[in-house]
């Protein structure tokens, strides 16, 4: 019997079974190309920001600018980036924005816009600096212990000069408590601060277990980590720690040199009148005889302590200075200001009264006022600080040169007119900026104004500084700063705007007393320490014994070690006048400038780098 062996059918393949397969490869290959998800990048930058929150006012736990990046630097050293990252960062920045300039929201109900709209700006930073810090480790393979450093010192030169700058909260500012390490400040600002703490940042980030970061799903689950994944091996990591903590040595011992190498001696004997008055007040024309009569009662009270100069703060001599071109008549001054009438342009009631209030107090006045001038082709309104003398009358005039956004003037109001609903002011709101430095000479001392954020800035402050020396090239003694933060009703914004502005006088070796309406008046020597003056004078208890309670008797509260703010007062003191010299002013911003150089440097190659990567691949 023969048996057939028959072979089996092929099998063919339907162009549907074909199609199936084809999708399945491309499901595959997709779940390959996918990255993690976002709960890591939520947990690590919110983490960030909580701490960094925390290590500025109102906590000011400063220890914790050592340690604030380490969550976010983790988004740094993993491989690929995960899924919705960048927008998980600006949102966690613009939430720690928000939370540390909450005091913006008190000035008025219109400045809410603005806080948000700053913290949305300043939140950007962020995904900024972790974008291109990425960018200089993974693809241009430079190392992250540099990389890092560079771009966050390169962003906080970049915020601080776009759109007029915010050189607030800088992470060098977390420790102005340690005085002997915030005195490299003189050698490149208060960005070689910064670059010390990313440092020591990313160091101690790198010794973060890739275990910790598996549980945190930082990884695609089709890519689980492998050893070598995050470059460096651990003991190399662990060695790199070295690196920050010699550089932080070596920080104290020039620390310690620097204040050894002076003594400071007696300057000018100053008296700075602390008014109360919150900065809604000051705009009521009705109220001004009530904060005329409180300064003046102030002022009184400092003469028996024989200051050579007395500051009030800014705006705080209420009544505006008028100055006119004495050839205008009345037909071209109603042309160029109809607000105000012809005949108060032609009274000089303001220099009368000035002049003898100086000749009153045999003494040197610097007084914050509202300065209108106008020409045949110009009206313009400054905030100014005034110079009076006995004797003499009105020597010298400031008008602010750096002024702030929708605080001081509206960007683009021209060009965007519902801009001006974003303030609480009218439709006659705007100042002009002033056009130069001025140095205020009484006796032999040499002064230079600031007013109000001026103290802030660094790069504006510097060359105040360095542009303002004698023919003998001598630095100007001292700084004075004429302040209103009545806005802000006693908050951090009060502890912050001191802390910020003691840092000026680390970065040029020049001391400065600030006259601050409603606190925090102070004498800040060139070592950036605020001193107690010499003399405190509760103003609180001269005007309203009944109500004050006791008095008190320095600036800051001895149970709490908090300053006293939102009250009346008169501090006195000699300035303690600082003979060293400062690189910063001589070298100026050459450190920040060549780290944002090197941020756009990557930024422009960045997607060079991605175009070849894929066409290599192509």
């Amino acid at each position: 019997m023969t048996t057939a062996v028959m072979d089996a059918p092929q099998q063919e393949t339907s162009p549907a079974t074909s199609v199936h397969e084809k999708s399945v490869r491309e499901m595959i290959a997709a779940a390959r190309k996918a990255p993690a998800g976002p709960f890591g990048a939520w947990v690590l930058s919110l983490a960030t920001g909580l701490l960094m929150w925390a290590a500025f006012t109102p906590l000011d736990w400063g220890p914790l600018g050592w340690v604030c990046l380490i969550p976010l630097l983790q988004l740094v050293r993993i491989p690929r980036p995960t899924g919705w990252m960048y927008t998980v960062l600006a949102l966690n920045g613009t939430l720690f924005a928000l939370a540390t300039l909450q005091w913006m929201r008190l000035g008025d109900a219109t400045m809410y816009p603005a806080w948000m709209a700053l913290s949305v700006y300043v939140g950007l930073y962020f995904p900024a600096f972790v974008f291109l810090s990425r960018a200089a480790v993974h693809r241009f393979d430079i190392p992250i212990l540099i990389a890092t450093p560079v771009v966050w010192v390169g962003l906080e030169f970049l915020r601080a000069h776009l759109m007029t700058g915010f050189a607030w909260y800088y992470l060098a500012h977390s420790q102005h408590g340690w005085v002997t390490l915030i005195q490299i400040c003189d050698l490149f600002g208060t960005y070689g601060l910064s670059f010390l703490l990313v440092m020591a940042n990313t160091a101690l980030a790198g010794l973060v277990p890739v275990r910790w970061l598996q549980a945190l799903r930082l990884f695609p689950d089709h890519q689980p980590p492998t050893r070598g994944m995050l470059a460096a091996p651990f003991t190399r990591r662990l060695a790199a720690v070295t690196i920050p903590c010699l550089l932080l040595v070596a920080s104290l011992v020039y620390g310690a040199v620097r204040r050894s190498q002076v003594e400071f001696e007696a300057g000018p004997r100053m008296a700075l009148i602390q008014g109360n008055y919150p900065a809604t007040v000051k705009s009521d024309p009705k109220e001004w005889a009530d904060i005329y009569r409180t300064h003046m009662y102030l002022t009184g009270a400092s003469i028996e302590h024989q200051p050579d100069v007395i500051v009030w703060p800014e705006t705080m001599f209420r009544y505006p200075l008028l100055l006119a071109d004495p050839e205008m008549t009345d037909a071209q001054l109603r042309a160029v200001s109809p607000f105000i009438p012809p005949e108060r342009w032609r009274e000089n009631d303001v220099e009368e009264t000035v002049f003898d209030l100086a000749e009153q107090c045999n003494a040197a006045l610097i007084l914050g006022i509202d300065a209108h001038v106008t020409n045949p082709d110009r009206y313009a309104h400054y905030n100014s600080a005034l110079l009076v003398e006995p004797g003499t009358g009105v020597r010298a005039r400031y008008d602010k040169l750096h002024r702030v956004p929708f605080g001081e003037y509206i960007p683009l109001r021209e060009s965007l007119p519902f801009l001006q609903k974003f303030t609480p002011y009218g439709d006659q709101f705007g100042l002009a900026a002033g056009e130069k430095i001025h140095v205020f000479n009484v006796e032999s001392w040499r002064m230079v104004p600031l007013i109000c954020y001026e103290d802030t800035v660094p790069h504006l402050v510097r060359n105040m500084v360095a542009r303002t020396r004698d023919d003998d090239g001598r630095s100007v003694d001292c700084l004075v700063n004429l302040t209103n933060d009545g806005w802000f009703h006693g908050s951090s914004e009060l502890d912050q705007h001191l802390i910020t502005a003691a840092f000026r006088c680390v970065e040029t070796r020049t001391p400065m007393v600030r006259a601050v309406n409603t606190g925090i008046s102070a004498f800040i020597d060139g070592d950036g320490v605020v001193r107690e003056p010499d003399v405190f004078v509760d103003g609180d208890a001269l005007l309203e014994p009944e109500k004050s309670g006791p008095p008190r008797n320095g600036i800051r509260d001895p149970e709490s070690g908090s300053y006293h703010r939102q009250l009346n007062a008169v501090l006195v003191s000699d300035v303690a006048l600082d003979p060293r010299e400062s690189l910063y002013v001589v070298w100026g911003d050459w450190f920040a400038a060549v780290c944002l150089a090197a941020c756009l440097g990557i930024l422009l190659l960045t997607p060079v780098s991605m175009y070849r990567a894929r066409t290599s691949r192509g």
